[in-house]
């Protein structure tokens, strides 16, 4: 299958779809699961979807380590290219990492406006015309509404989408709109929320916040436990 075909038939259309063409500049979206659900699996998804369109996807880390996020390219890639029977595919593969940039950084050790400088300088100084930016690991509980704020600032400002994984535990209450306590102070800044609800043998995603609207609507979408890429409902 070729490039543009594939990116047609991904359905990441349908989500694109249900959100309102998805996100706009300066919007923040976010996944929200408890660990080991599959936000990171949906996150990459996306940025290997925006790399196959020929954007350019800045990946924040603030885990430990980023060996585990090139590893989780590879491995989305490399399933979506043996699925479809994607034609050229090193020289796709070769492309999408010239066109993605990975960045860690240490949530205690950094301040909102030194995580700025530092994707300034790489759209910058590095010639790196970003289009996305994911975020993973981001740890809610310890976080502030303001550093998502000043983010969609300068996504608005710079023409960057934001993309967030949430965790949440099986504990945390929930309001009446079904949103997790540990992001109700957050409410004003994340434009689309979404979660991941794990089931038999696929884990199910679920919209609550669209823009302004707060509405319980089933995407039809589903991560797969196995291949770990999202799909349409069987």
């Amino acid at each position: 299958m070729v490039k543009e075909e594939l990116i047609k038939r991904s359905p990441l259309r349908r989500l694109e779809k249900s959100l309102q063409g998805g996100l706009e500049a300066g919007m923040i979206g976010a996944f929200a699961a408890r660990k080991g659900t599959g936000k990171t699996a949906c996150l990459v998804h996306i940025a290997t979807d925006q790399l196959l369109q020929g954007h350019h996807v800045i990946h924040v880390s603030f885990a430990g380590r980023t060996d585990h996020i090139i590893t989780w390219y590879e491995d989305i890639f490399s399933e979506i290219a043996r699925r479809r029977n994607l034609s050229d595919t090193m020289e796709i593969h070769d492309e999408m990492i010239r066109n993605r940039v990975i960045m860690n950084f240490n949530q205690d050790g950094i301040t909102v406006h030194q995580l700025l400088r530092s994707i300034r300088a790489m759209i910058d100084d590095g010639q790196f015309d970003a289009d996305v930016v994911i975020v993973d690991g981001y740890d809610f509980g310890k976080g502030d509404p303001s550093t998502l704020d000043a983010l969609r600032e300068f996504g608005r400002d710079n023409d960057l989408r934001f993309w967030f994984s949430a965790s949440i535990h099986r504990e945390d209450p929930r309001d009446e709109n079904g949103v997790p306590s540990v992001l109700k102070a957050f409410l004003n800044e994340i434009d689309i929320l979404i979660t991941l609800t794990p089931e038999r043998d696929h884990v199910k995603l679920q919209l609550l916040k669209d823009r302004n609207e707060f509405r319980s609507e089933d995407l039809h979408l589903e991560l797969d436990n196995r291949t770990l890429l999202i799909r349409e409902e069987e």
